[in-house]
């Protein structure tokens, strides 16, 4: 769909993008119009050498953009524990994997169970 200057109401990109939460930077606008975000473009049209876009052509590209993103969103949340222990259980798997290649084990305090002496008040 494109921009009809005769029933849209035009903008200059700059003040449609300070109209926006957060205030987008006009670099960023201009990033929008030219490249876009996930294959999607924001209208914009030049008229007597001034880049236009329209309240319409905004709320377009936010409704189209946000369904890219959603489409693209993760399924949903995975327990905490259910991550932590398949963590584990990559991490155990990966050790093994380097004693077997005759990879000593790294000796920096990351992998080192605290002291229960270290944790007490003195």
């Amino acid at each position: 769909m494109s921009i009809d200057i005769h029933s849209e109401n035009l903008r200059p990109l700059k003040e449609a993008l300070a109209r926006l939460p957060g205030k987008p930077h006009l670099s960023t606008g201009w990033r929008w119009a030219m490249k876009g975000i996930r294959g999607i473009r924001l209208e914009t049209c030049v008229i007597g050498g001034h880049r236009y876009t329209s309240d319409e052509a905004v709320q377009r590209f936010v409704d189209a953009t946000t369904a890219a993103h959603n489409a693209g969103a993760a399924s949903p949340a995975v327990p905490i524990d259910e991550t932590l222990r398949k963590r584990r259980a990559a991490i155990k798997r990966a050790e093994r994997e380097l004693a077997e290649a005759g990879i000593p084990p790294p000796h920096h305090a990351a992998n080192r169970e605290p002291s229960v002496e270290k944790c007490r008040p003195p």
